[in-house]
């Protein structure tokens, strides 16, 4: 059932939805990418020491995943477009603020608010997207969106990179700001209407709360572990998400309806499927960054261009896949590629110090098939197993997981780092402690992820709305 102010399907262009959620997509991967690459001269610039230079990517992440899911659904009462809107806006002022950041301070406090910004417009354009595409388009035009989301991820570092050299890291964030304008622009003139399927409701405000509190609490102790008051840290987050699920068991309007996953298996296996696939992947291109530079002996330049090859192949194969789900079961699709991911991942684990270049594109290119064709069916089928008015929670539930499972895999190789390699530089004396680190990891994430293989196929059929 369509909310009260939803305009009808006839009075929206799907296609000019299509393209601004497709701009919002990889408006974020593409400037979490492109800063990746700056942080080296960001830190020279600020005069920024590696924990701080840290936080300038984590305050994103871990602001964007505390106000997610609060945001999607106060935009299911509020309105989708309202919502999407103000997170642009404070999107570009936090860019153009990021820009002039006198300190490294300043300049992580401004990365929260565009975090703030992210959290309102990237899940908010997802619910958009389904509420506006019937069911047996859906899965193509999330395919198209999730594309877009590699292709920031694959453009990022060599735009990040380019930019950066010749006009100061500053651009980076000035390019952002402008691409911003240019979206924010776009819903203005030609998205009219508005999407309110809980118009009425309240908003769970201490519910919302506690859940700020949890989640912030589990991201920042991952980022301390293996350190005795990381883990004290994760004990006082289960304390506050306990408290959560109790206080929204008892609400008429709670923030995240706990019966989603209680009583909805599609929906809590496809969530749960998602937070393992990126707890398995994320880090990857990390490690292997680090693993070309330093054993293969690769410039950045060079190792960059390497490491196209897995967002390629997943913006290929995601559009495929997204294609292939409006005819064949999402859980089919998504769980052939969970089994890629892992084989994929399980490939990365034998590599060795002589740096096989041809084993590492081989590898990418089944691990970034993976991933393309487990993505946007999983979105899919999440998105259509809750009815319309909850398409906001649900599209902020999946970003949460995404930036959870990020932060889990980032810890894990941080912790394996810190209890193989020690809190060191990285130097020819200790490299093959880094490789047998390195072999580790992605052994421990091919377990991982072939776990998720059964996460993904115990869903059930998908249920059209």
């Amino acid at each position: 059932m369509t909310g009260p102010n939803a305009p009808p399907a006839d009075a929206v262009s799907k296609n000019i939805v299509l393209l601004i959620a497709m701009m919002s997509s990889f408006l974020t991967p593409f400037l979490s990418s492109s800063i990746n690459i700056a942080l080296p001269t960001i830190g020279e610039s600020l005069s920024l020491d590696a924990i701080s230079m840290n936080w300038v990517a984590t305050a994103y992440l871990l602001a964007s995943a505390t106000f997610l899911v609060p945001f999607g659904r106060l935009a299911d009462i509020r309105g989708r477009k309202i919502i999407f809107q103000l997170g642009m806006v404070i999107n570009i002022v936090g860019s153009i603020l990021c820009a002039v950041s006198p300190s490294g301070a300043w300049l992580i406090s401004f990365r929260a608010l565009q975090g703030l910004g992210g959290a309102m417009f990237f899940g908010t354009s997802t619910a958009i997207l389904t509420s506006v595409y019937p069911a047996n388009e859906r899965g193509k035009a999330l395919g198209f969106s999730v594309a877009s989301v590699y292709t920031g991820l694959s453009v990022g570092p060599l735009i990040g990179g380019l930019m950066t050299q010749h006009f100061g890291w500053q651009s980076v964030f000035v390019l952002n700001a402008i691409l911003g304008i240019i979206i924010s622009a776009l819903v203005f003139s030609r998205l009219k209407g508005e999407w309110v399927e809980a118009k009425g409701e309240k908003f769970d405000y201490i519910g919302s709360l506690l859940y700020c509190i949890g989640l912030v609490l589990l991201i920042y102790a991952l980022s301390v572990l293996p350190a005795l008051w990381g883990f004290e840290l994760i004990a006082l987050a289960l304390l506050g998400f306990a408290a959560f699920v109790r206080w929204e068991l008892g609400q008429e309007f709670p923030v995240i309806r706990i019966e989603l996953f209680r009583d909805n298996s599609l929906f809590f296996f496809s969530n749960l499927a998602a937070l393992i696939n990126y707890s398995a992947t994320f880090a990857v291109s990390f490690l292997l960054s680090l693993y070309l530079q330093y054993i293969g002996g690769f410039t950045p330049e060079h190792a960059g261009l390497i490491l196209i090859t897995q967002p390629v192949t997943m913006v290929i194969c995601s559009l495929i896949a997204g294609n292939i789900s409006d005819k064949v079961e999402p859980r089919v699709v998504s769980s052939i590629g969970m089994a890629l991911t892992s084989l994929g991942l399980a490939m990365l684990a034998f590599l060795d110090s002589n740096a096989n270049l041809i084993w590492v594109f081989a590898s990418q290119v089944v691990l970034g098939a993976g991933f393309g064709f487990f993505s946007s069916p999983n979105i899919n089928a999440a998105m259509s197993s809750v009815g319309r008015r909850f398409y906001g929670v649900a599209s902020g539930t999946l970003g949460t997981m995404r930036l959870i499972g990020q932060a889990l895999s980032l810890g894990l190789v941080l912790l394996l780092l810190s209890l193989y390699v020690g809190r060191v530089e990285i130097t020819p004396e200790n490299h093959g402690l880094f490789v047998q680190t390195m072999k580790i990891a992605f052994s421990s994430f091919a377990v991982i992820s072939f776990f998720g293989i059964f996460a993904s196929a115990a869903r059930g059929k998908t249920l059209e709305r």
